[in-house]
């Protein structure tokens, strides 16, 4: 096991979470001709994308909540770099330099035991610009929302808490939550109010702590569940978790919102992003986590790579490649 990662001293009024762009025509056709292409297939999902994997005895199911394209990658990415620098990193991955596309993917664990969901995307308030799909698609992966036993909440922006209620009531009724107490304490405190970080604290007030007295408040190294730990990960936001997954003699890291983009975060890791609220501890978590991805030679889940969102990492250069998973959990 890796160095325990800790929290800055700063306090972090950075950035609220990134608002939808309206795209829905886009997004339909995209997820219709996607699930066209996989019918009949292990990957069927009508109109959610989604990619089950196994680690030992679980069963793991990546969901994309949905895919927002987006402008002017360097606005959000490298904003300490030169728009020039950024553009040239992008091209020279056979990226575009001024659009990129970011996926949202919520992780179903079918333990045996339990089912546990790793955060709940976007929601209801996402679906009109064609997001908000994770009902749909655990429906689509042959589940229930009322099978979730357990939620759990690698940190509180409302791209990871919006489907946590539908209609006003818990969308997961039968589950129990998970989540960290630093990072709890922080979106509930009145203290955000009137500060940058208002409109999350008032997402949380709506979305979470209404679930509060069904919650476990985790702190770094808790035992989630057996063979699902805690780790601090902070500085994308303030209680910002991570969790490794053990089974059967493998592992898996969920690195949540460590890195956003393959290229722009792994290869450059030092880069700062603009929704990271801490961007230099964001920037010392991000090498911490992904030294020890590269150096245990784990498989990890970023809720914004590439869909299906698993993959390597592989120590290159100034920062790390990312080498997506073809079919190393499928055997």
């Amino acid at each position: 096991m890796t160095d325990r990662l800790t929290m800055g001293r700063r306090v972090l009024f950075g950035a609220a979470a990134a608002t939808a762009l309206a795209a829905p025509a886009l997004l339909a056709r995209a997820a219709q001709a996607a699930g066209e292409a996989t019918k009949g297939t292990e990957m069927e999902t009508k109109q959610v994308p989604l990619r089950k994997v196994k680690l030992g005895e679980m069963t793991i199911t990546v969901i994309q909540d949905g895919l927002r394209p987006s402008d002017k990658p360097e606005q959000t990415f490298g904003i300490n770099q030169t728009p020039e620098a950024v553009a040239e990193l992008l091209q020279a991955n056979f990226l575009p330099a001024d659009r990129f596309a970011n996926g949202f993917s919520p992780v179903l664990i079918e333990t045996g035991s339990e089912l546990v969901l790793v955060d709940t995307g976007m929601g209801e308030g996402g679906r009109a610009n064609g997001l908000g799909q994770l009902a749909e698609g655990i429906k689509a992966a042959g589940y229930r929302p009322e099978q979730v036993t357990l939620v759990v909440l690698t940190h509180m922006h409302g791209d990871h808490i919006g489907g946590l209620m539908e209609g006003g009531k818990p969308a997961f009724p039968a589950a129990r939550y998970a989540m960290g107490q630093v990072e709890y304490d922080f979106w509930t405190n009145p203290a955000r109010v009137g500060t940058p970080a208002e409109p999350g604290h008032q997402a949380v007030l709506k979305n979470v702590k209404p679930l509060a007295e069904k919650a476990s408040f985790l702190a770094d190294g808790a035992t989630v569940l057996p063979g699902m730990t805690a780790m601090a990960a902070f500085g994308h936001s303030p209680g910002h978790m991570i969790f490794r997954l053990e089974s059967a003699g493998k592992a898996l890291i969920l690195t949540g919102d460590t890195a956003n983009h393959y290229v722009l975060s792994l290869q450059r890791p030092d880069w700062e992003v603009r929704f990271d609220m801490d961007k230099a501890k964001a920037a010392e978590t991000r090498r911490k986590v992904f030294d020890m991805v590269s150096a245990e030679r784990l498989p990890f889940i970023g809720y914004h790579m590439p869909f299906p969102s698993v993959g390597y990492a592989e120590k290159a250069g100034e920062g790390y490649r990312f080498v997506p998973h073809s079919y190393q959990l499928d055997l």
